[in-house]
């Protein structure tokens, strides 16, 4: 996801979207774990989707 598309996400929209991330990067590791992924840099690719949603979600609680 682009940083764009997360921050026109509601908080609500964008901490679904956050647990969904995880587990599926869970799932991907896993995946890995048991048969090398054709492509493991969808792991990396996953793991930066993650912190740019938990830093878009740290922002706008520190603009409260």
């Amino acid at each position: 996801m682009k940083i764009k598309e997360i921050t026109e996400l509601a908080d609500k929209d964008l901490r679904e979207k956050l647990a969904q991330s995880e587990a599926a990067y869970k799932q991907l590791k896993l995946n890995h774990q048991i048969s090398p992924l054709e492509n493991p840099s969808q792991i990396k690719a996953a793991r930066r989707d993650i912190a740019r949603m938990k830093t878009v979600l740290r922002e706008r609680e520190l603009n409260k």
